[in-house]
């Protein structure tokens, strides 16, 4: 890695705060290959940011943070959840801003994201406070995403559902990719569950 700081904070942002309207209750608590949805994302996280993964909760909190087996490092409470994803991510930055050189955004509903990827979207970030680095499937970005400290103040004034995709078009912004199609997989109904669990 070329990073300017010897040993950079990458904080991971683990998003779990959402309603599962879709799959009619709390998605994240059913299991998946012998564990609770939520722990296969958390370890993840800490694969590749260990002592700086915060869990983002809102609907059904307290069932989902016990299902996350104490595997985050700060939970961080999005008491406006049901506006949507936007005001998740401006929790999460809020409550890690200071201390981060960059935060990596991820769902907590995409079991097939590895630790792998999360590293190698790290070790492609050159370091730079203008580079994001985005993950990538048939030509869509998508979550996980990195995001250097310049996108900070950006990040943190997100509400309602407006996600932070327009960050990615932006002439103040360097983007790379990282080709990673299972990313493009997340569980929205209880049938997505039932047929990758099988696998």
């Amino acid at each position: 890695m070329n990073h300017p700081a010897p040993d950079p904070v990458i904080c991971a942002c683990v998003l779990a705060a959402g309603k599962s309207s879709r799959f009619g209750s709390t998605k994240l608590v059913q299991p998946y290959k012998g564990r609770p949805l939520v722990q296969t994302a958390l370890m993840a996280a800490q694969d590749a940011c260990e002592g700086h993964v915060f869990l983002v909760v809102g609907h059904d909190q307290d069932s989902v943070v016990e299902a996350s087996a104490g595997l985050f490092d700060k939970r961080v409470v999005n008491n406006d959840f049901a506006s949507g994803i936007g005001s998740s991510i401006s929790a999460c930055l809020k409550a890690c801003r200071d201390d981060a050189d960059a935060v990596l955004v991820t769902l907590a509903d995409q079991p097939l994201v590895t630790g792998a990827h999360i590293r190698n979207l790290i070790d492609t970030w050159s370091g730079a406070d203008n580079e994001i680095v985005t993950t990538s499937f048939n030509g869509i970005s998508c979550p996980p995403i990195l995001f250097p400290r310049n996108a900070f103040s950006a990040l943190s004034q997100l509400q309602g559902d407006s996600g932070a995709k327009f960050l990615l078009k932006s002439d103040d912004f360097d983007v790379s990719t990282v080709e990673f199609p299972p990313a493009g997989f997340d569980i929205d109904r209880p049938t997505d569950l039932q047929r990758i669990d099988q696998d």
